[in-house]
């Protein structure tokens, strides 16, 4: 059977059609090339699939897997394993690849917070695991010290824990913080530049005090040096998003660190029950997914793949310059979603539209493209990370026709 995705790769150097990378076009398509049909889940459904020129977000439901991630999947459904057996053999692979003492396979990055979180907190007593999230009254400690600067949402994966998050500001606070209840430090590598306390402090002050340190770098490959430069650092534990750069499934994440910390929170993990963790299951098929997605991502050739993402900003960018009113620039944010990235203002005097109307009209039109850049002010940004090779075609002339219908 041709897949979409090789289908989509022999059409990158043919004149672009209206819609024709949308997955109902490709699935109608295949037919011409002698290939048989495929049930159109999506359209059965009545859910429109769009170009994802935004990123790995998770409403848009992360990346891609490549071809070789879900034949393993395929392959992992068709057998049975021993959870645990599987957990180990992988775990011990993926070390190896990421250069730390240990690994594991978690739901997400969100997972793989409360999981080393609980390990820290009970350690290896299973009396313990049993307790949490109900730390009072008992001599696990129960306290984490982050920067109000990396504050974030997914924090509450800290306090599904039973531990409490107390907050610092400077290196004076946070020394003034720790006390006998302080289990851990948690660190948010992409806010390493809004706080005042950077990554070496945060490592060294729980090195002094004996104290585990936690990076959350959930969306920060690339680059790949990333999966190691933090444990090579000194951080205890750090978490990877194993849906968005690494293109595993978008339910896996990785857990990263020392051996017995792992296997500390490992023991919330399923398939035991009577644990925080127990609904955080992360089936064989994940963790197989997960594993070749590493592969794949470590062995690939990544000056490559960044100078492609280059040339398709540049295309994109090329197509609208022109246009009276618009601006463009292209930069790469230091931290989280490190790659090439285009931002597009307008002066909105002579574009006709507002922030909120040119995401709808670009989510609207044929195909259907989505793009990043909220706010109130009259600009977007595309990334191409996750576009599959051609669609950049597809989204110049989309954003070219959308700017200049709205002209003044």
């Amino acid at each position: 059977m041709l897949s979409r995705r090789k289908f989509l790769r022999n059409l990158s150097s043919l004149p672009l059609v209206g819609g024709l990378l949308g997955s109902h076009a490709a699935s109608a398509s295949s037919t011409t090339l002698t290939a048989p049909l495929r049930r159109d889940y999506f359209k059965e459904l009545g859910i429109r699939t769009f170009i994802n020129a935004a990123g790995t977000y998770t409403s848009m439901t992360g990346s891609l897997m490549p071809e070789e991630v879900m034949e393993s999947i395929l392959y992992a459904s068709n057998e049975f394993v021993t959870l645990d057996e599987l957990q180990d053999k992988v775990g011990e692979r993926i070390a190896s690849m990421v250069k730390c003492e240990a690994a594991t396979v978690t739901t997400g990055a969100a997972s793989a917070i409360t999981f080393g979180t609980a390990g820290v907190i009970a350690g290896d007593n299973p009396e313990n695991v049993v307790q949490i999230p109900h730390l009072e009254g008992t001599d696990m400690k129960s306290e984490v010290i982050m920067q109000n600067a990396h504050k974030i949402g997914y924090a509450h994966a800290i306090r599904n824990t039973g531990a409490h998050i107390i907050y610092v500001d400077t290196q004076k606070e946070l020394e003034k913080a720790i006390n006998e209840k302080t289990a851990m430090l948690f660190f948010l590598n992409a806010n390493n530049q809004q706080g005042e306390i950077k990554h070496e402090a945060w490592v060294e002050t729980g090195k002094k005090y004996g104290i585990p340190t936690f990076n959350d770098c959930a969306a920060d490959v690339p680059p790949v040096e990333n999966l190691w430069k933090y444990t090579q650092m000194g951080f205890d534990l750090v978490c990877f998003s194993g849906g968005k750069g690494i293109q595993g499934p978008q339910s896996a994440g990785l857990l990263l660190g020392r051996k017995d910390l792992i296997a500390a929170a490992r023991m919330h993990a399923p398939p035991r029950g009577n644990t925080v963790g127990r609904g955080m299951k992360v089936n064989k098929e994940e963790i197989l997914g997960m594993m070749v997605a590493l592969e794949m991502y470590v062995n690939k050739d990544h000056e490559a793949e960044w100078k492609m993402w280059e040339q398709q900003i540049a295309h994109i960018a090329d197509a609208v310059k022109d246009i009276e009113g618009v601006t463009t620039e292209t930069f790469v944010p230091d931290l989280a979603n490190h790659v090439p990235t285009l931002k597009v203002a307008w002066d909105d005097s002579k574009i006709q539209h507002d922030n909120d109307s040119l995401h709808e009209a670009m989510r609207s039109g044929h195909p259907s493209i989505e793009v990043a850049g909220w706010g109130s002010e009259p600009q977007i940004q595309i990334t191409t990370w996750m576009l599959i090779p051609g669609q950049e075609r597809a989204v110049a002339n989309r954003l070219r026709e959308v700017l200049m219908e709205a002209s003044a």
